[in-house]
């Protein structure tokens, strides 16, 4: 049976969560791709994670699928650049230098967005000014092994309404990928790719956990 100073740790150590920040899973897991296609293909018709926003620029492409309420996988394919191939069974480690583009984690709001960042500052970690998305806010800063982190909140939750290909403000890519194109015009996908595992016995001999 705990002791009296042993129930207070815990109680304080209670009071400090409950007023610390209100983390709601993941806004955006960011990867990379050289083919954003393919992927819409995979993540929206294969494993049916909704395509819920685009980006497109002349300079890159920023796709974003739902994984949950707020909470999505999103892909970048820069224009004319070939990141070259990746391949890794799961639970081995690399033997090349690997990074992927950045993990963003999810905040109910503006409040709490401005709240994370005061607090980064108190806490001695460089952190960026709020940048304005538009569809989402966000603050940069990196963790202890160089990760690449941000916060962010949805200015326009992206999962929480019906998919509109015509809502400009989701969907600004003006000339997007294929697929994209097929779900728009015909609202199914004419092909998905098959896939296969990775390693010399597909990894069946490994626990990723």
């Amino acid at each position: 049976m705990a002791d009296v100073s042993e129930l207070e740790a815990q109680q304080a150590t209670a009071r400090s969560f409950e007023d610390g920040p209100r983390w709601r899973g993941i806004n955006h897991l960011a990867l990379v791709t050289n083919d954003m296609d393919a992927t819409v293909r995979f993540y929206h018709g294969v494993l049916g994670m909704r395509i819920v926003a685009t980006i497109g620029t002349g300079a890159f492409k920023h796709y974003f699928f739902d994984i949950g309420a707020q909470n999505t996988i999103a892909f970048f394919q820069w224009t004319g650049v070939d990141i070259g191939e990746y391949e890794k069974p799961a639970g081995i480690p690399p033997t090349f230098p690997t990074q992927f583009d950045h993990l963003s984690f999810n905040l109910p709001d503006e409040k709490a967005l401005e709240a994370m960042r005061d607090r980064l500052t108190e806490f001695g970690c460089e952190v960026t000014e709020v940048v304005d998305h538009e569809i989402m806010r966000s603050i940069y800063f990196t963790d202890p092994n160089g990760i690449a982190l941000e916060a962010s909140w949805w200015v326009v939750d992206a999962t929480g309404r019906p998919t509109d290909f015509g809502d400009r403000e989701l969907f600004s890519d003006l000339d997007p990928v294929a697929a994209v194109r097929e779900l728009q015009d015909k609202g199914e996908l004419e092909w998905t790719p098959s896939t296969r595992l990775v390693g010399e016995d597909g990894g069946a001999g490994v626990d990723p956990a």
